[in-house]
């Protein structure tokens, strides 16, 4: 149950830097933004196991969780 608040926290302050880092006028509530950045780290572990940077099994750091988070919120306002 710890380990999945952890994630919480942390997807929290990677989607609220995602964010920062694109800014504009996302209408976004805190629980989409954690979501965004657990998804996000999830993306930018994907791309960094592809680019050779993590080995299987690895989770991604946090600027590749951010650089995710900021490619999911791209596409979010490319749908949106």
């Amino acid at each position: 149950m710890l380990h999945m608040l952890w994630h919480a926290v942390v997807g929290l302050i990677v989607g609220l830097a995602a964010r920062a880092v694109l800014p504009g006028a996302d209408h976004h509530g805190l629980i989409v933004t954690a979501i965004i950045g657990i998804a996000g780290g999830w993306i930018g572990g994907q791309i960094g196991r592809w680019l050779g940077w993590y080995k299987e099994g690895h989770p991604a750091g946090f600027l590749m969780s951010v650089a995710g988070a900021v490619i999911l919120l791209v596409a979010l306002r490319f749908v949106g």
